[in-house]
């Protein structure tokens, strides 16, 4: 699963630059992968020059977008097949990404890393084997390598978000030598998959799944219980909730779920916005 290593430009970059080029600057410096590294960017007239490779300058760009070189013209990083998916900029960094519209991480006060990198502590991954169950963009496996885990396997159904994935700096890659193989992620959905996965084989899980009202099935006492059996005893499992329609309809959705977790034998508490379970 190899990243690309294109420029990914927002509006708000290529003003800056074009703001450079028309004051006589002959250089610009920032970022042009999400923060990962700082470059100076020379500017021409007709083109710029960012690593050693040229690039048109781009036409009208769109807010809350990111671009990708697309021939000698500039491509949204998005696609539209059972549904309309983006990989959308942040102040922060790291992007979040939207299906449809709805917002799948959170980054209005706090980096979709920072978040991740919370809610990975409270299982602790240090030396272990975690199951990852809905990978998304891999915010969650990076922060296990970063922590030292042993193993992560994680789980992507969707091949449009994999292919985010190949496009996002802070995404992490399978193949890089910098996870020495301790990143298996397989393009699977966990629901069926995990029928797969041996009895009390994982020493945590972290399960972000999509709203109940998209993947019902994750939130369901079947996948509970087979969460609950592949789980070790004494591990443990951080479920992300947030709290959907909890003002338009009272519900309460953390609550339901620790309920489901609880009857399938775990022991749990409320945490961050989220469950947090052990494993009797």
């Amino acid at each position: 699963m190899p990243h690309a290593t294109d420029p990914l430009l927002t509006r708000e970059i290529a003003e800056a630059m074009r703001a450079a080029h028309r004051a006589g600057a002959g250089t610009w410096s920032g970022s042009l992968d999400l923060g990962r590294r700082v470059d100076t960017v020379a500017l021409g007239d007709a083109h710029w020059v960012w690593r050693g490779r040229a690039h048109a300058w781009p036409g009208t760009l769109k807010d809350r977008t990111l671009y990708v070189p697309d021939g000698d013209d500039w491509a949204a990083v998005s696609r539209f097949g059972r549904s309309l998916i983006k990989l959308v900029p942040t102040g922060w960094g790291p992007p979040t990404f939207e299906i449809d519209g709805i917002k799948m991480l959170v980054s209005a006060r706090i980096s979709p890393i920072e978040d991740a990198r919370q809610k990975v502590a409270l299982v602790a991954p240090r030396g272990k084997v975690v199951l990852d169950t809905c990978g998304g963009l891999g915010y969650f496996a990076a922060c296990c390598l970063e922590a030292g885990v042993a193993q992560i396997r994680s789980f992507e159904k969707n091949e449009d978000v994999l292919w985010l994935r190949t496009l996002n700096p802070w995404s992490p890659d399978p193949d890089a030598t910098e996870t020495a193989g301790r990143l298996q992620l397989t393009h699977a959905d966990i629901s069926q998959a995990i029928v797969g996965i041996a009895d009390a084989s994982v020493d945590a899980v972290l399960h972000d799944p999509p709203r109940f009202g998209i993947a019902g099935e994750l939130y369901s006492q079947v996948f509970y219980d087979h969460l609950a059996r592949v789980l070790r005893r004494g591990g443990r499992l951080f479920h992300y909730t947030g709290a959907p329609n909890r003002l338009t309809s009272g519900r309460d959705v953390p609550r339901e779920v620790a309920r489901r977790l609880s009857a399938s034998g775990l022991k749990t508490e409320l945490a961050l916005d989220g469950v947090l379970a052990v494993k009797r």
